[in-house]
């Protein structure tokens, strides 16, 4: 594409963003509808500075990767009412107002984490076992409810899991007691399973058999131990590149108003990743 000085930019911001896959799925996106916009990597150590530079460069929309999704929230003009009860800002988009153009944040990881498991299931009225009590458990937590269905908290560490219980006004369990749990669809959160650590879960493969879905948010690698071990007890499963990719859908649909090429941007993702849609 030819760079004009009509030509919308957006971009991520996070340190590090050197790995970020999301230039390559939103470039993809951009070309395939003929959009004149291109998205960039910026690394970012100063969140003020990065928001006076995107206001005052007029960078139509950014996405925010750690460790910036709770400290940019202070700076923003405006945040959507799920992201303030998440207390985690993932998108960035200016608006018009009348009083001026402002600097709106919301959240779109659960939005790409319910679309995910929505492609496989309905979660109204089912129960969600999260295991973890991170932030993307806050996130997910809050979006599954947002769906209609019943989450439980399972993590390591019991003051920290029931203090986010609490917040999500959820139940919670110790994940020694792994084995007597029990619900629908069950999720890790956690970065357990991620490379190098390929041969870790956190769930006996007995237990999931108890469950109709299993989701893991790591897709490096694509098929994690828990998903391997989920897959052969017969239970259906939803690999994290796919929560990945509909974050970022979400964040393309708000940014151009335009419905977003989801086949496109997921072979993209599968590629920069070593893999096939067969897989």
């Amino acid at each position: 594409m030819t760079i004009t000085g009509r030509t919308k930019i957006f971009g991520i911001i996070g340190n590090p963003v050197s790995h970020s896959l999301s230039p390559l799925m939103h470039n993809a996106a951009f070309a395939e509808l003929d959009v004149d916009a291109v998205y960039v990597p910026f690394q970012v150590e100063d969140v003020a500075a990065a928001v006076a530079g995107i206001k005052g460069l007029s960078i139509r929309g950014a996405s925010v990767t750690i460790p910036h999704k709770e400290a940019i929230i202070p700076y923003l003009d405006e945040i959507d009412p799920v992201a303030a009860n998440i207390g985690a800002v993932n998108t960035l988009h200016l608006a018009e107002r009348q009083g001026g153009t402002i600097l709106c944040g919301s959240n779109t990881d659960w939005i790409g984490a319910n679309r995910a498991l929505q492609e496989k299931t309905g979660l109204e009225g089912k129960r969600i076992i999260i295991l973890g009590a991170g932030g993307s458990a806050r996130a997910l937590g809050f979006g599954f409810q947002e769906a209609g269905a019943e989450v439980v908290l399972c993590s390591r560490t019991e003051s920290r899991g029931r203090a986010l219980a609490a917040e999500l006004n959820c139940g919670w369990q110790s994940l020694a007691e792994v084995g007597s749990l029990q619900g629908d669809i069950l999720v890790n959160a956690t970065s357990v399973g991620m490379a190098p650590n390929v041969e870790e879960s956190l769930m006996p493969t007995p237990v999931l058999a108890g469950f109709e879905v299993v989701m893991d948010i790591v897709y490096a690698p694509l098929a994690t131990r828990l998903l391997k071990d989920a897959a052969a007890v017969g239970c259906t499963t939803v690999n994290g590149l796919e929560m990945l990719l509909y974050q970022g859908v979400a964040q393309f649909e708000l940014w151009t108003g335009k419905s977003a090429p989801v086949a496109t941007m997921r072979r993209i993702l599968l590629e920069a990743t070593g893999n096939s849609e067969s897989e």
